[in-house]
């Protein structure tokens, strides 16, 4: 597949951008959700706090596969990661309309989280696919132990958040497996440490803000 056109990847990674942060999520996928249930206020204040977390989490990683593929070196890695953001526009839908029902918005710091990342991952390209992919299989193991948290902290009465966040996980653990498939690197301890540290600060905030 031949290489595209610079001009064309730029406006596209500008479209995606605004895409993801101010036109509604939509899902290919229709995921199948149990009936809502009766929660109390504090339940709800909860759920949605978490699912704002959930929201952030899935801008961030837009975000992070709009730079990677940005400035991927090869071809089929920039369709893989093109591909993989489509896939976790879903998980945005999902909680995007999760939100809402819960009566809540998103983070008012996802322009913020959006432009970190985008950084995060077009540095991440620069350094080769192998570093791009080793980048993308860290962190959805770290999102896959991130979303295990969220499900021992929902209210257990919310089984439609929570169908959410497992579908989520399930999608979460394919991606990372699909990167070290493809040959994704192993990022050395002080930059996984790092990748932590800058997680624990976006969900401490998203979940207020």
């Amino acid at each position: 597949m031949a290489a595209r056109d610079p001009l064309d990847l730029l406006l596209c990674t500008a479209d995606n951008a605004l895409r993801a942060l101010f036109a509604p999520a939509s899902s290919r996928r229709e995921l199948s959700l149990p009936p809502d249930s009766s929660l109390s206020g504090a339940e709800k204040r909860q759920a949605a706090g978490l699912m704002r977390v959930n929201h952030a989490g899935e801008i961030a990683a837009q975000a992070l596969y709009h730079g990677q593929a940005l400035m991927a070196r090869s071809e089929p890695n920039r369709q893989f990661l093109l591909q993989a953001a489509q896939e976790e526009g879903d998980h945005l839908a999902w909680c995007e309309a999760r939100l809402k029902e819960l009566g809540a918005a998103p983070s008012r710091l996802n322009p913020l989280w959006y432009a970190g990342s985008f950084a995060i991952g077009a540095v991440a390209a620069v350094l080769g696919d192998r570093v791009s992919l080793g980048f993308v299989a860290e962190t959805e193991r770290q999102v896959e132990g991130h979303l295990a948290s969220h499900l021992e902290r929902l209210p257990a009465a919310d089984a439609r958040s929570r169908r959410i966040v497992e579908q989520m996980q399930r999608d979460e653990v394919a991606h990372g497996q699909a990167a070290r498939e493809r040959g994704g690197s192993e990022l050395p301890s002080p930059i996984r440490a790092l990748m932590r540290a800058t997680s624990r600060v976006m969900t401490s905030s998203a979940y207020w803000f």
